[in-house]
């Protein structure tokens, strides 16, 4: 407590709180409970906590700190910033090993029914901000357990599933009925969905993960990495991955990695055509996975595989530079082989574009659907949030998302 005590004091507790408002996409209070800390009053500390954000267990653990809240600290400018992130891990694991609940409060039905559909950052924070101002909640979920990218998507080794079960709890005793194996354009369609409810949230993410030709032919050991990752946290493991070849450089792709090496891979190997210093994932992601054993190899672009029997035993590539924040193909440079068993493409996801559109959606010029300030899409009391609205979106943004969209569904409808 006392070395938790002494990190706490390093908070200035600024007027202009920049971490909250500039950093924090929830705008989390802060340096008000970084103060019931310094004061002792643990309890206080997680009812701020919690009553801004019921996953706040989980953005300590997986939230970009250093780029947003710890990335907007006054301290951070001329020294090392407060360490808001390890304190807010703190106080949610004192709350759980002192079996220490708070009740979130209710307000009285207003007779208002909504359907959420998608299970993930964005849906359960919309899903808590309209059950405690008096909605009534169906949760849609396609999957068997609730979570979305949660459960699916992040490994357990970085978050537990527990801790995501406890959030899904929270939601049923605050009300909201989760309806699971129940998908977005084969069992039920928006139209549908629409003509039941006074308000529809569409927040399933992005679901289709980018990928580029190796071959001409068809190439049995190569998978996009919502794939490689749902067979780990399913613990369907894929067998037999020999040489693993990771293509991107981001916190998926060091997840992809990392859930090679407990699969059982022989050697696992992140190639990223850009260079450490532009690189997407956290620098502690990037240590951990070198930790596991992982190598990286920068400034390389895999081009094509080179198969035998429709298995891939090499990858072709070519050593690049990094130009006006830029990779390209270093002139002169000659292509090189790599070895490869099984390559996994962690580039990105994107929205199933043929889904949204077949439901009437407009999308933006890259794809994404396109929303107003409060989420609302061009279709009447449908509103959207998270990955399928915006590029590189993090769990807190998807959260974010989730609340604007319930506070613009509470404005219409109330």
């Amino acid at each position: 407590m006392e070395e938790i005590k002494e990190k706490a004091e390093y908070c200035l507790n600024c007027k202009n709180k920049p971490c909250s408002i500039k950093g924090c996409p929830m705008q989390t209070k802060i340096p008000e409970f970084i103060t019931e800390i310094k004061n002792e009053n643990l309890e206080k500390a997680y009812n701020i906590l919690q009553e801004n954000n019921i996953c706040s267990y989980i953005c300590s653990l997986i939230c970009p700190q250093e780029e947003q809240c710890e990335g907007s600290c006054i301290r951070g400018i001329k020294s090392n910033p407060t360490s808001i992130g390890e304190l807010e891990k703190f106080v949610n694991e004192w709350a759980i090993e002192n079996n220490y609940e708070i009740k979130l409060n209710k307000k009285e039905s207003n007779g208002k029914k909504v359907a959420i559909i998608g299970s993930g950052p964005a849906g359960l924070e919309c899903a808590s901000q309209l059950l405690q101002n008096g909605f009534d909640v169906d949760i849609y979920e396609k999957d068997d357990i609730p979570g979305g990218i949660l459960v699916y998507g992040i490994p357990d080794f970085r978050l537990s599933k527990n801790i995501v079960s406890k959030v899904i709890d929270t939601l049923k005793s605050l009300g909201a009925n989760f309806l699971t194996n129940k998908e977005l354009g084969k069992d039920f369609t928006l139209e549908d969905i629409s003509s039941k409810y006074d308000a529809v949230f569409l927040g399933i993410g992005a679901a289709k993960s980018s990928i580029y030709k190796l071959s001409e032919n068809k190439l049995k050991n190569v998978y996009e990495s919502d794939v490689f990752l749902r067979a780990y946290s399913e613990r369907k493991f894929i067998k037999e991955l020999g040489t693993v070849v990771v293509i991107g450089g981001g916190n998926v792709a060091m997840d992809s990695a990392r859930v090679a090496v407990r699969m059982g891979a022989e050697k696992v190997k992140i190639l990223y055509r850009r260079d450490r210093e532009h690189m997407p994932a956290r620098e502690v992601e990037l240590e951990e996975a070198l930790e596991d054993g992982v190598e990286f190899k920068e400034l390389t672009r895999v081009i094509s595989a080179n198969e035998e029997d429709e298995k891939i035993k090499s990858v072709n590539c070519i050593k690049t530079v990094i130009m006006q924040d830029k990779a390209v193909d270093e002139p002169g440079t000659e292509e090189f082989e790599e070895k490869a068993n099984t390559v996994v493409f962690a580039i990105g996801l994107k929205p199933d574009k043929t889904l949204i559109e077949n439901q009437g959606i407009e999308l933006d010029d890259w794809g994404y659907i396109k929303i107003d300030e409060n989420g609302k899409t061009n279709l009447f009391n449908v509103y959207a949030g998270g990955d399928n609205t915006e590029n590189k979106s993090t769990v807190c943004r998807a959260l974010a998302a989730g609340k604007r969209a319930a506070m613009g569904i509470m404005k219409n409808l109330i």
